[in-house]
């Protein structure tokens, strides 16, 4: 799942030194790889991920102690910045010095399975059964299924529940709809409508829902589907429904903007909804992300973190890795899991039940079930892609370009040519 603080994906260039001596230590290499026993006696294994944040490192330091319970083995966790762990992993993949269990951003997966680093799961006989497709298309690569998800996230449409009732504006459920709730919204001092359009990842996690639902393709960027979308943003910008800032907005910066009351609308994740809580003064509500015209479906992208058994030389500590990998995605721990973070139960039926229980999850719920997997089409090339996005984002909101022209410019980027 997504943290209140962190973006969707994450992409790197530095790498802190602090950082590197934990990953050393959580991977084994010097001296403690070759202490590593080699027979069935495996009394602790070490597992990787980047929950950093004080509260998030010890739900989960508990969750693992349960699982490594069930499994017989204490497990060692370590965690380190975001940044940090794909240049590391990358950097042991070829040395086969990567932690007995690691955590990746699910779009990662597909870069890291390529290199050979991980163990397909069906060898263990993990069960992988009532998963949404999307979800387990994320931890596939090549027709194998090397990660799994307790949880998942995604976006949707938060509104103003007081503001709408005071202006008379319904839930937005189509594009015209929000094009005139956001209009009839904003006055001085308060836009309509609020996204993250800016110049990285997150901006093109935003967008994404606009192109997929339009039936627009990452594989081809200059499509009237997909111009049809970034005009959709434009207007609103244009209309004075949006602020010009979306340009340089994170998703954090949309969250300050609504609770403040300076934007009646936003489109954000669950991660936000404990500091919404926060406020009892805010009485907010969640939606599906609207779509073009009535009667289709929306299609967000999936945000979330897989657990995969990296490779190794001892098939002892795999076993018990794989273990406790099921025991993290068991319907008691998704459900744990998700009532902890604000997250979707990966297995539909969990997740039904979920949204029964928690009102606040039932949109989130309603979107995953035809959300979609970043890599699911491009695979390895998605970040090449995402790119283009946001750039043609950027190029069409600044007024640069059309919306046609920028996306033309995109694809170009997408493709390398």
């Amino acid at each position: 799942m997504i943290s209140p603080a962190r973006p969707p994906t994450r992409r790197i260039a530095v790498l802190l030194t602090g950082a590197l001596a934990l990953v050393s230590a959580a991977t084994g290499c010097g001296a403690a790889t070759g202490a590593r026993p080699a027979t069935d006696k495996v009394t602790s294994i070490t597992a990787l991920d980047y929950y950093t944040d004080e509260t998030e490192h010890a739900q989960w330091g508990k969750v693992l102690t349960a699982c490594g319970k069930t499994a017989g083995v204490r497990v060692e966790q370590t965690s380190v910045p975001g940044a940090s762990l794909i240049p590391k992993v990358l950097q042991r993949a070829s040395s086969r010095t990567l932690p007995d269990l690691l955590m990746l951003d699910n779009p990662d997966l597909q870069q890291i399975a390529q290199t050979g680093a991980l163990t397909p799961l069906d060898r263990y006989g993990i069960d992988s059964g009532g998963f949404a497709k999307g979800i387990l298309s994320a931890g596939t690569y090549k027709g194998k299924v090397y990660g799994l998800a307790p949880a998942v996230s995604t976006v949707v449409l938060f509104y103003n529940k007081d503001m709408l009732t005071e202006a008379g504006v319904a839930v937005p459920r189509t594009w015209n709809e929000l094009k005139a709730a956001a209009a009839k919204l904003a006055r001085p001092g308060r836009y309509g409508m609020a996204v993250d359009a800016n110049a990285t990842f997150e901006g093109t996690w935003q967008f994404l829902p606009f192109l997929w639902s339009n039936g627009g393709d990452e594989r081809r960027l200059d499509t009237p589907q997909a111009a049809q979308a970034l005009r959709l943003w434009v207007d609103l910008v244009k209309s004075g429904s949006m602020s010009k800032s979306v340009l340089n907005w994170t998703q954090a910066d949309v969250h300050d903007q609504f609770v403040a009351g300076r934007t009646a609308m936003m489109i954000n994740g669950p991660w936000r909804i404990p500091a919404l809580n926060q406020d009892k003064n805010l009485h907010w509500g969640t939606a599906p992300v609207p779509v073009p015209r009535a009667g289709r479906t929306p299609i967000t992208p999936l945000g979330g973190e897989v657990w995969t058994v990296p490779q190794n030389p001892f098939k002892a500590r795999q076993e018990k890795a794989a273990r406790v990998l099921a025991c993290l995605n068991d319907r008691s721990t998704m459900r744990t899991l998700a009532e902890q973070h604000f997250t979707v139960p990966s297995r539909t039926a969990v997740a039904a039940q979920y949204a029964e229980r928690t009102p606040s999850m039932a949109a989130f719920v309603e979107n995953v079930e035809a959300a979609r997997a970043r890599t699911s089409r491009l695979g390895v090339g998605w970040p090449q892609a995402a790119t283009g996005i946001y750039t043609a984002i950027q190029s069409a909101l600044t007024g640069r370009q059309t919306p046609e022209e920028a996306l033309r410019n995109g694809q170009q980027i997408a493709t390398g040519h």
